[in-house]
């Protein structure tokens, strides 16, 4: 039996009678960016993420790096964030002119750690971006209050995270919804993939949503007009209308990660060398990644390999120990928790169209492993 980390041509499959006739829509209009498809995109996500405006741009990286540059960073100014992600949560904040400080995280759920945050937090300090990882948001309960009594902005990265909730005083509140700014990736891997790149920020503040559409647009609203540099991070209107005609699909998709998940956890239950992800009670997640602690980690995804089992490892360096923050000054020891998940973490399968079979064939080959 094969098992690939990911399928999405069995995706493809199942909804290519609603994604063609939206695809051959944009091209019979030949309005190729920033077509219609575009801010319908954008009104879509902003009401699932319970903000105001949604702003398209060209990829999850630029969801990120666009609210960076908006916050003016000056050479010295700092942004606290997880050394356990994807290069691009602190790449941006580099790129963007701002110092990334890196804290450790949260053992249990892999998210960055608020005590921490709140620990390394200086007069330089001008922003803190939590990861929403896997797919289970951080706690930004937690966040909140101390960015707020110290005046910084908290940019949500919720790449992994679209349509992830959490319950704050006993009210769901979406992933996207808190921060100042949220930044979702539509890379094609993601819960909500395009057939390309595509990114959206969202945010419920009405000057900063404007500065946004200007920055991606050159810095202007006005065709040739400029009010201050910015860069070109358009969205192609085939991969909004990709998104428009797979975002009905997005809850149940996220709900059979979930079921996939809670059958993977229960079956590992008694098998001491695997621990299954920690869900924080107060979180709903999606699983963007089924992430398992484990034993002779190599040695497991090897085994898997030649069962025709895909996995992967997210993250296999954590970002304080990368040759290009090495300036920062950040030595092997000092955020224990991300180090340890570095050698210790392995990503499953959990795309909605596994089998129970494909399911249980994975099982089987972990449990066979550690006999």
């Amino acid at each position: 039996m094969n098992v690939p980390l990911l399928d999405l041509v069995a995706q493809y499959r199942a909804i290519k009678d609603e994604v063609l006739p939206a695809v051959q829509a944009v091209i019979e209009s030949q309005q190729f960016v920033m077509g219609p498809a575009v801010p319908r995109l954008e009104s879509e996500l902003a009401r699932l993420s319970h903000a105001r405006h949604g702003i398209a741009c060209a990829s999850g990286t630029d969801a990120l790096l666009l609210p960076l540059k908006a916050l003016g960073l000056r050479p010295g100014d700092e942004v606290i964030t997880t050394p356990f992600t994807f290069f691009a949560t602190a790449g941006t904040i580099h790129n963007a002119g701002g110092t990334p400080v890196f804290v450790d995280i949260d053992p249990g759920t892999f998210n960055i750690d608020p005590a921490a945050v709140e620990r390394a937090i200086t007069p330089r300090t001008r922003a803190i971006v939590p990861v929403h990882l896997y797919g289970g948001m951080a706690a930004m309960e937690r966040l909140l209050p101390i960015a707020h009594a110290r005046g910084v902005k908290i940019i949500e990265d919720a790449a992994q995270a679209i349509g992830a909730r959490r319950m704050l005083d006993g009210e769901w509140r979406m992933a996207g919804e808190l921060g100042w700014v949220s930044g979702y990736s539509f890379f094609p891997s993601k819960n909500l993939g395009a057939w390309g790149d595509g990114g959206m920020m969202v945010t419920s503040d009405d000057a900063l949503a404007e500065r946004l559409r200007r920055l991606r647009l050159h810095g202007g609203a006005k065709q040739y007009h400029h009010d201050e540099v910015g860069t070109n991070s358009r969205l192609d209107s085939l991969q909004a209308a990709v998104l428009l005609a797979k975002l009905p699909h997005l809850a149940s998709w996220s709900a059979q990660r979930r079921a996939h998940a809670a059958y993977y956890s229960e079956a590992f239950a008694g098998l001491p060398q695997v621990r299954p992800p920690v869900v924080d009670p107060a979180n709903e997640p999606i699983f963007h990644q089924y992430t398992l602690r484990v034993e002779r980690r190599d040695e497991l995804q090897a085994h898997l390999k030649s069962k025709g089992i895909g996995s992967a490892i997210y993250y296999p360096v954590p970002l304080h120990l990368q040759h290009c923050f090495s300036h920062l000054g950040y030595t092997a020891g000092r955020l224990p928790e991300s180090e340890r998940a570095c050698r210790e973490v392995l990503s499953l399968p959990v795309y909605p169209e596994l089998t129970r079979e494909q399911l249980d064939y994975v099982i089987d080959a972990i449990r066979g492993f550690y006999r």
